[in-house]
């Protein structure tokens, strides 16, 4: 009876290893699930090849830091998808949703994704442009439009399409988060004590707000006044 108990429990632990595949980095274990590069479209199989445009703010890996792996890791953003995927050995694995891995500092070009849960639609993985007591992270996504068939034997079916949106802006406050500010009052009401500085620096400063470049400025400015 105990033999067979022991049989059990070891095919149960070889199809746990088989459908979430175990991969063992520097001492750090990562569960991990194997990308599949393909979408169902009208009852076909596209793979990404047969998409145009592209899920990947950058379609090559590159090395990283991974926060609770000790070694480099290649890497890219998987916008569509919401995923880290990473390469190990000849495997494109996508890395675990957890605190652990949270942040992923890329080497080249520079780049920092962070793991935020931003209590909204869009939590998940965030390129962090500036950190600090207040921080300034951007949401990159992309939608994904499938084959509009031909209307008649004339035309051409029109091929499915990958489209990066434009990027959502968050300032991360120590209490909340500021969701796509849009104007000087969106700032001054979450900071009452700094009302009087962020007059004079919006006066000095044409600031506007869908421009990563100002953004980048006024949070700088949060976290020095």
């Amino acid at each position: 009876m105990k033999k067979i108990i022991t049989s059990i429990s070891l095919l149960a632990n070889t199809f746990f290893c088989l459908a979430q595949q175990q991969v063992v980095t520097a001492n750090n274990t990562l569960g991990s699930q194997a990308v599949f590069y393909n979408l169902r479209s009208g009852g076909k199989v596209l793979s990404y090849d047969d998409i145009l445009g592209s899920p990947y703010p950058n379609k090559n890996f590159s090395n990283a830091k991974i926060s609770g792996v000790l070694e480099q890791t290649l890497v890219r953003y998987n916008s569509y998808n919401d995923e880290i995927e990473f390469k190990k050995e000849d495997n494109v694995l996508a890395l675990p949703k957890r605190p652990e891995y949270s942040k992923i500092e890329i080497n080249s070009p520079k780049a920092t994704l962070v793991l935020l849960d931003t209590a909204d639609d869009l939590s998940g993985y965030f390129f962090e442009l500036v950190s600090g007591k207040i921080s300034l992270y951007k949401k990159v996504k992309t939608k994904f439009t499938d084959i509009i068939p031909a209307p008649n034997g004339y035309a051409s079916d029109k091929p499915a399409t990958f489209k990066t949106l434009d990027p959502i802006y968050y300032i991360k406050t120590e209490k909340s988060f500021i969701k796509k500010p849009k104007n000087q009052k969106d700032i001054t009401e979450q900071f009452p004590d700094k009302n009087e500085s962020l007059a004079s620096f919006f006066k000095s400063n044409k600031i506007k707000f869908d421009k990563e470049e100002d953004l980048i400025k006024l949070v700088n400015f949060l976290n020095q006044n």
